[in-house]
């Protein structure tokens, strides 16, 4: 996606798509929530996170999202 508003668009309308599975229903109400959630903790910033990105947002203790300085 070209950026975070974009994205959160994009799941929104095929969350109205009623003939998606169930599965993939649960899967796009998660990642709209964490976009939405990231959107509001960082406004300034527009690109589309990835989801280590989106993850370390809310886990910034976790192993993989540790950064160490050289």
């Amino acid at each position: 996606m070209e950026n975070i508003e974009a994205h959160i668009e994009a799941d929104k309308e095929e969350l109205s798509n009623p003939t998606i599975s169930a599965q993939r229903r649960r899967h796009i109400e998660g990642e709209l929530e964490e976009l939405t959630a990231y959107a509001e903790r960082h406004p300034e910033d527009s690109h589309d996170p990835t989801p280590l990105e989106l993850y370390c947002d809310t886990h910034p203790d976790a192993l993989e999202c540790r950064v160490y300085d050289d």
